[in-house]
């Protein structure tokens, strides 16, 4: 009869087996760096795709904006059908005429100026929206990387934890160790075979998780790591550059474009006619010409320069505050990214190799009957949480490291 101490082994064997039946899958997924997905986002994705919407918009109407208006033709008839010597068409008298709106005050060139601003805004906004995609991007892809590393972490824990279980079950049965430490050891065995499970769900999600970013919701990628840069931040950061600061700044522009518009707009403009008039009675023929102009009383767009006024007013603030919160980006960037290096660097040289010779110095004291099969499992799981807050530490300068990325962006 098998021992009940081989049940966790068991399970830890069919759930590792499992999980490699996903390996062959893997292995002919498509492989793809961080610069790969980037591309593939910045040319694919439905946000970049809106934001380039936006600036094509934003074209037309500058074009629409420069454009003069069309001439006005007109046709009118007068003296039919009436009573007596009017009732037909023989005093009618038709005249036709052509019109021209001439725009006073400035106002093509003031319309066309705001509609020029607009574009800037919203080209600037185009930048910004590929900057957060690329942000998004690598923040995602290090979650992604991440995950892998805990899976397979997971998995090389439950490993051992299986080999440890079989062997606290021989010593049990073999009456070296107390049932106690077996079954803290079917404990840790099984916690580990769900810790797998748990882990590949989480890289799936992960995973999908990067290829939505593209549009792709059931897209299988081979994720490439490439080793992280020490200590390195982008150069020449300036914050009053920055894309959030000049977006700001050509809204105010553009805030302040819209009031010339707006008065201008005010000012009257001038339609000028000129026609030919027919007299059916004698068959003659004469010229016509004048002009209309409304006269401004009441009406001379004062509200709506008021409330371009208090738009300018809303947008000068709103650059006063990009500017003080792109300062404040840049320096917590620089400042958790130089937290991150500091952390990965202790984990990296210190910590992690100091736990793995724990661990190695446990299993050889427990071969040689000096340490108990405790020591090597507390060994064991401190090595664990090392490695576990070594990828955190890594995920975390890469965070760190795309933030600072995106508020240096210009």
């Amino acid at each position: 009869m098998p021992s009940r101490y081989a049940r966790p082994a068991a399970l830890v064997g069919a759930v590792l087996a499992l999980a490699g039946l996903s390996a062959p899958l893997r292995a002919a997924a498509e492989p793809l760096t961080l610069s790969a997905a980037t591309a593939r986002a910045q040319s694919q994705s439905p946000l970049v795709t809106a934001a380039e919407a936006s600036v094509r918009a934003a074209e037309g109407r500058a074009r629409q904006a420069g454009l003069v208006p069309n001439p006005e033709a007109g046709l009118q008839t007068e003296n039919v059908a009436g009573s007596g010597q009017y009732s037909g068409f023989g005093v009618a008298e038709t005249t036709a005429t052509i019109s021209q709106r001439l725009e006073l005050g400035g106002k093509r060139r003031t319309r066309l100026a705001a509609a020029e601003a607009e574009v800037d805004a919203a080209r600037i906004g185009f930048a910004i929206a590929k900057a957060d995609l690329s942000r998004e991007v690598s923040v995602r892809y290090a979650e992604a990387l991440a995950a892998e590393d805990r899976l397979s972490l997971a998995r090389e824990t439950a490993a051992r934890a299986e080999g440890l279980s079989k062997v606290s079950a021989t010593l049990v049965e073999a009456g070296r160790e107390p049932p106690l430490r077996a079954m803290r050891a079917e404990a840790d065995s099984g916690e580990a075979a769900a810790a797998v499970i748990a882990a590949e769900a989480d890289a799936a999600a992960a995973r999908r998780a990067l290829v939505t970013l593209w549009g792709d919701a059931e897209g299988t990628v081979e994720l490439v790591a490439k080793p992280l840069a020490p200590q390195s931040t982008p150069a020449l950061i300036d914050p009053a550059q920055s894309l959030d600061v000049r977006l700001a700044r050509a809204e105010r522009e553009a805030a302040h474009a819209v009031i010339d518009r707006e008065r201008a707009i005010g000012r009257p403009d001038v339609t000028v006619q000129a026609g030919v008039r027919r007299f059916e009675q004698t068959g003659d023929s004469a010229l016509i010409v004048g002009f209309t102009a409304p006269i401004p009383i009441s009406n001379r767009n004062q509200g709506t320069v008021a409330a371009a006024r208090a738009d300018a007013t809303a947008a000068e603030a709103r650059e006063r505050l990009a500017l003080a919160n792109s300062v404040r980006a840049v320096r917590d960037g620089e400042a958790a990214l130089r937290a991150a290096n500091a952390r990965l660097e202790a984990l990296e040289s210190k910590i992690v190799p100091q736990a793995q010779m724990a661990v190695d110095l446990a299993r050889g004291g427990f071969e040689a009957g000096k340490f108990s099969l405790l020591d090597v499992l507390d060994a064991q799981g401190a090595l664990t949480t090392a490695r576990t807050a070594l990828i955190t530490a890594r995920l975390g300068r890469a965070k760190a490291l795309a933030a600072l990325e995106r508020a240096a962006a210009q």
